[in-house]
Order: C-alpha cells, then sequence, then structure tokens
C-alpha cells in the first residue's frame, strides 16, 4: 500500500489520469490525498469531481479556496468571473450531488505525523488547536450555516484571526486561514492580495512557514495554494502546487518515502502560463 500526496488539479482532468498511470496507482491498496482547488481554471473540473468522489475511501481531499468558491457561486452567493471554468459543473445533472459531496469534505486532515491542508496555518496555532478550528468550520460548512458561512467568506480579504470572534465571522476566518493564506506578520496578520514567489514577499511579512518558532512545526504540514513557489520540499513541509493550471507541472509524492513523481501539464490542460497566480 502506498499514500500520494497531489497538489493542486484544478480542473486538469487529463494530466490528473496521466498522473495516477505514471504512479501506477491501484485504489484497491493505494490512497490519494489530495491538497485542495480540485476545480476552476482548468478544462474538466466536472471530470476531476466525479473520479475522486467515485474513488470513495481510496482518496482524501481538503477543501481549497477555489472549491469553496465554486460552493458559493452554486449557492448563488457571488457570481463566476471571466476567469472561472465552473459552468460545466453548474449545468451537470449531478451538480446538486457533488456540491454535497463537496460540503462534507474537511479543511484540514491529520494522519499520524501528517497534516494536510490547502495553504497553512498562522504562528501560533498548534497542530491540535488547528485541527479543532477546521472541525468546527468545517462542521458549519456541512450544516445549517454554510450558506451564512460562505456569504462570510466572500470577499474575504479584510479578515483577520482572533480568538474574540464569534459566528459567521470566526468561521469564514478560519477557512480564511486554512484555505488562502501564503504570508503573514510574526503576530499573524495576514497578508490578503500577494501571490507571487516568496522572495517577494512584501516587506514586514514572511511565508507563513518561515515564522521563527511556529508551533505546528512539529508535524510535516502538506498543502499547495502556492504555484508562484512552485515545489517545495523540506523535513518539515511538503508544498505541492506545481502550477500544473498554468502549464507547469502536476506532482505526487509518496508520503513513505517522499519519492517526487511528476508529469507535465497535458495539452488539452494547457492555460495562459502568463495568467495571474491565485
Amino acid at each position: 500500500m502506498a499514500t500520494y500526496a497531489i497538489g493542486d488539479v484544478q480542473g486538469c482532468y487529463a494530466s490528473l489520469i496521466a498522473l495516477t498511470k505514471t504512479i501506477r496507482f491501484n485504489p484497491n491498496h493505494d490512497q490519494l490525498w489530495f491538497v485542495g482547488d480540485l476545480v476552476n481554471r482548468g478544462p474538466d473540473s466536472l471530470n476531476v469531481l466525479r473520479y475522486i468522489r467515485g474513488l470513495g475511501s481510496a482518496a482524501v481531499t481538503v477543501l481549497g479556496n477555489h472549491d469553496l468558491f465554486l460552493l458559493a457561486v452554486a449557492a448563488g452567493i457571488t457570481p463566476v468571473r471571466a476567469s472561472d471554468t465552473l459552468t460545466q459543473i453548474l449545468d451537470a445533472p449531478d451538480c446538486d450531488e457533488l456540491m454535497a459531496w463537496l460540503r462534507q469534505q474537511p479543511l484540514l486532515y491529520r494522519q499520524d505525523s501528517f497534516l494536510m491542508l490547502h495553504a497553512g496555518l498562522l504562528p501560533d496555532w498548534t497542530v491540535e488547536q488547528a485541527e479543532g478550528l477546521a472541525c468546527e468550520a468545517q462542521t458549519a460548512l456541512g450544516g445549517d450555516q454554510c450558506v451564512a458561512t460562505l456569504r462570510a467568506l466572500h470577499p474575504s480579504g479584510l479578515l483577520q484571526w482572533s480568538r474574540d470572534l464569534t459566528g459567521p465571522t470566526r468561521l469564514a476566518t478560519i477557512i480564511k486561514v486554512l484555505t488562502r493564506i501564503r504570508t503573514c506578520s510574526a503576530e499573524g496578520a495576514m497578508e490578503s492580495s500577494f501571490s507571487g514567489p516568496p522572495e517577494l514577499t512584501p516587506e514586514g511579512f514572511h511565508p507563513w512557514f518561515d515564522i521563527p518558532g511556529r508551533c505546528s512545526a512539529s508535524s510535516t504540514v502538506i498543502f499547495g495554494h502556492w504555484a508562484a513557489m512552485g515545489l517545495k520540499i523540506a523535513p518539515n513541509l511538503l508544498g505541492l502546487d506545481s502550477g500544473c493550471v498554468y502549464g507547469r507541472l502536476l506532482t505526487a509524492v509518496r508520503l513513505e518515502d517522499r519519492t517526487v513523481f511528476q508529469v507535465r501539464c497535458e495539452a488539452a490542460d494547457r492555460r495562459d502560463s502568463a495568467a495571474r497566480y491565485g
């Protein structure tokens, strides 16, 4: 049995299938872990969702910001944008079933020494605290508070974490941390607009994983979301967004031995690589 963590797919179905063939994935005894952003900007988000949902227990996925955006669009909270490629999902006969499944997916997944989420953590969040907060927000998304929480999340630019937050704002801010953070200050203030490479991080901020004394450093955090950074392998980090949707690579890492597998973006999946990372 092998476990493979896979970076942001973002609708690149052909590349995903090519990657599963490269790793010789067998759903009878292997498992795929997805860091979120299953959908959007790529050409075939519908089949990505159908494929991963169809894997059942052979797949584990956490929600990314694009997955949450899809839920918000489907709920009528926010409109699609020119860069979005979600119409095929919204028009599909099984859209409601797919959205119901997506709502039930976690924001954070923890197993042994591994912690998988889409974007990152605030420096003073312990693994246990992050797990509890993620569960709190996941329960809201899967229940009666879903619409209120998604409405508070869109837009998310002004949201900043505080222990004193309550209601939908608290839930939305937890989700923002887990699915959108790239950089923050040493005190945990999130920079909400930056999506460039780490070396261009705005003054006063740092990549979330570089904050000295980060409380989650004892676990290996598996994440995506940062295409401009690309693949990052460190003792306690696996950053797996290698920019497939921008014409680059889709990455899988076998967790048992950290072997890296990559496929180039399939020709049918290529989009303008000059597009803004996000």
